[in-house]
Order: structure tokens, then sequence, then C-alpha cells
């Protein structure tokens, strides 16, 4: 029996996209997710009276154990609750390399989402979730049956984040370049479906920068000091030494959470102060671009110049990197032409022809000018180079949401669903068959 049995409208099917930053939710037909918050949540071990043990890592291997009486795992999700200072309480993530590796924190933001977002019950609307083009066939049969059995939703479709980025930009064959948190990938599409074995990946990405701006200002001696720990700070001359107070009373935090903190100041000046180079990085070209001012949480503040252009160079130029001598990583263009490479010649014109840009880092200022002038050395003169890109950074932050979105409102699209009588009938299985 087909899954036919949603009408168009009477039923809001629920888009998920799971990203290693963070998680966009909402309803199909949006234009933009109801929800995103990021994907790291707090996570606390409590005994059965109340109290919190203080030998988390002991503890937490013991916790894992099913059946282990003695600690429960308590969550805390979003922006405001991952803000607050609580003792012991250890940053997690329910990803590892894209895919879900801790089914309790995955379904702790599952929970989360229906309970505070969505605010309505699992099992009135069917389910569109995005995965990672290279996710194992294991974890897309236990997403199967958590979804239909814990949860009980009506129907179910699982799709490569690609092929939704794609669908966003109203095209069935592209190459996505996608530069997120962890990893930047070129993933060739073509008519839907994405081509395994011309994915590139590359782990010059947002988490790579972040780490290069941590050396940066440890040369520097500028010190991150996150704002959960100042109480008060004065107003100090540029390039002066911060003069701030440290709030009392602090309780003893974990250095995961502490990390997470510094590392939202550093992402903070990663967005108003990096910016991507128009060719490749010259010291004397960058020496006469305009600086840009910044001022830190604890008051310090100074001009930066060169250093604005060097960081996010190494996405580029792999050379420029510190620490990395005769590396064999890919620099962004490399990864696209090398995609391109490994695929089939017949299609090669139509991935050249459009080239789509997705995830957080390529927001970067000039990100898109400087790629696209080097896809053009790079191409085949008998190529046509199309670059696609969404002037709006929201756009291009939640491609694969609004692709999903799109998808899962087509009229077209409601007789792909996997309905729960065919899982019911031929189990977790029916995921490979029906979602390529």
């Amino acid at each position: 029996m087909s899954g036919g049995v949603y009408g168009g409208d009477e039923v809001g099917a629920l888009v998920f996209d799971l990203g290693s930053y963070s998680v966009r939710t909402g309803f199909a037909g949006e234009d933009c997710p109801k929800a995103d918050f990021p994907t790291a949540l707090g996570m606390m071990l409590e005994r059965e009276d109340g109290t919190t043990p203080m030998d988390v890592d002991g503890l937490e291997r013991v916790g894992m154990e099913s059946g282990h009486v003695g600690a429960r795992r308590s969550y805390h999700i979003g922006v405001n609750a991952l803000h607050v200072a609580r003792e012991g309480m250890e940053v997690t993530s329910p990803l590892k390399n894209g895919m879900i590796e801790d089914w309790d924190c995955f379904q702790a933001i599952l929970d989360h989402t229906y309970k505070r977002n969505i605010k309505s019950e699992p099992d009135l609307h069917p389910v569109l979730m995005s995965e990672a083009p290279w996710n194992a066939r294991g974890k897309r049969e236990r997403l199967t049956e958590l979804m239909f059995e814990h949860y009980n939703i009506p129907a179910f479709f699982l799709c490569k984040s690609a092929v939704l980025t794609a669908f966003a930009n109203g095209r069935s064959t592209a190459l996505v370049l996608d530069s997120g948190a962890t990893h930047t990938t070129a993933i060739p599409v073509h008519d839907g479906y994405v081509l395994q074995q011309g994915i590139v990946k590359s782990p010059l990405a947002g988490d790579f920068i972040t780490m290069q701006c941590r050396e940066m200002f440890q040369e520097m001696n500028i010190e991150i000091v996150p704002p959960y720990m100042i109480a008060s700070k004065d107003a100090v001359r540029e390039g002066s030494q911060p003069s701030w107070k440290k709030k009392e009373k602090l309780p003893q935090v974990t250095r995961s959470w502490h990390n997470h903190m510094c590392n939202e100041v550093i992402q903070d000046f990663q967005a108003s102060v990096l910016q991507v180079s128009d060719s490749s990085y010259d010291d004397q070209v960058a020496a006469q671009m305009p600086t840009v001012h910044y001022e830190f949480p604890n008051g310090y503040n100074c001009d930066f110049g060169p250093e604005r252009f060097k960081i996010p160079e190494g996405l580029f130029d792999p050379s420029h990197v510190r620490g990395l001598t005769g590396n064999t990583m890919l620099g962004v263009s490399h990864v696209v032409t090398t995609s391109v490479g490994m695929c089939d010649i017949d299609i090669r014109p139509g991935l050249y022809g459009s080239v789509m840009l997705a995830g957080g880092n390529t927001l970067l200022p000039s990100f898109t000018d400087r790629i696209n002038r080097e896809l053009s050395q790079k191409t085949p003169p008998s190529m046509r180079l199309k670059l696609i890109s969404n002037t709006s950074s929201a756009e291009r932050r939640f491609s694969s949401w609004i692709g999903g979105s799109i998808l899962a409102s087509l009229g077209t699209f409601q007789q792909m669903w996997i309905s729960k009588q065919e899982y019911e009938e031929g189990g977790k299985q029916c995921v490979d068959r029906k979602c390529p």
C-alpha cells in the first residue's frame, strides 16, 4: 500500500535538520525553521536522591551501562539553559563525524523540540529528517525504529542533507560545497541522488578556524574570559591591560563547559572580525587593508589587521596553517575539483554548472568571491562554471532545512513517505529501500 494517506494540507509535516553546530527544526511549507539551537547540550548526572555526584568521569561510564541504578542523566538544552554555570555539568554532543553516536542525547534533543518548540504530540506529524551523506546503514535503521516505536509518528522519510540543499536552490543536479563546524565537504548530487564515490571531505572547517584563533590569542597574550566570570569591568585604553573583577562564589564548572563558553567568545570574534582575502594571502597587501576594532568581554580591545585575513586563509591554502608541515589536506577549491574529477565525465558539466555553497563558514565576507576566482582558474576551458550562493545568510545557513521544508510540502512527495503501516509490515529495513 502506498503511503499516500496524508492529504497535502491537513497534516503539517515536521522537518529536522541536525548539524554538528546547531539543530534546525520546524514545519514543512514555512520559509525558515521555528527553532535553531546548539547541538551541544549540558549533561549532568544526578543520584536518585537528587544530588550531583562529583566524580563525573567515573560515573559517566557507569551511567552508560543500561539499567544502572544510582545515577540518572539530566540534560540542559538550548542557549539559555546551556549558559547557566552549574557544578559538574559536562558539555557533550550526540553527533560524531555528522552521525548520531549518543542516542540518549539525541532523544533528549527530540523530546526538548517536541515539548518546547513544536508544542505538539509526536504522533500527529510525519517527520522528514536530514542525514549525513555518509550515514551508516545500521544508524539509519535504528533511527527509523526509534521514530516509529518510541515517538509513534505516522510517517517518516530520511534524506541526505546535500540533496536538500540542491532542492532548496531549485536544482536536482549540483555540486554542494558544505563548510560547517567539523568539516568541509564537496558532495556531487545527480538527479536527486548523492554520488557516494565523489564525496570529498576535509577537516579544515569552523572548529579548525576557532583553534587557529585560540593559538593566535595565546601568541598575542590575549586572555579569553567568558562573560560568566565577569562581575564588572572598567573602560580601558586600546591595547592596555584590561581591569575587571571576577564574580564571587562561582560554582565549580567542568573544563568542557568552560571551553564551550570560551569558544562562544572566539566564534563571536570570528563572525565580527575575520575576512577572506580576494586573492591568495600576501603580507604586504594584508598590511594595507583596513583594520577592524574588537572588544573582548573583559574590556580588552584592540585593532586587528593582517590577522583577519591570515586565519581564514587556511581554508583555501593549507600551507599557511601553522603546525601542519607537509600536510596533505585539501583547500576548499581543491575539494571541489577533486570531487568533480571523481565523477563520470558525462555529468561533470552539470556539476560545474551549479556549484552551491552551504554552511556557516561560507558566510565569511568575500568567501564567495575568492572561491569563484579560484575555481575559474581551475575549471577546464570547455566547462561553464556557475556558482550558486544565496545572498541572505539565513538561506545559506538553513539551506538543507529549507530544502526539506519544500520537499515535504510537495503534493508529489506524499506517496514517498514510509507510512506506519509499511514499517509494521516491512520492519526497519524499509528505510534502505524507500530512502536512497
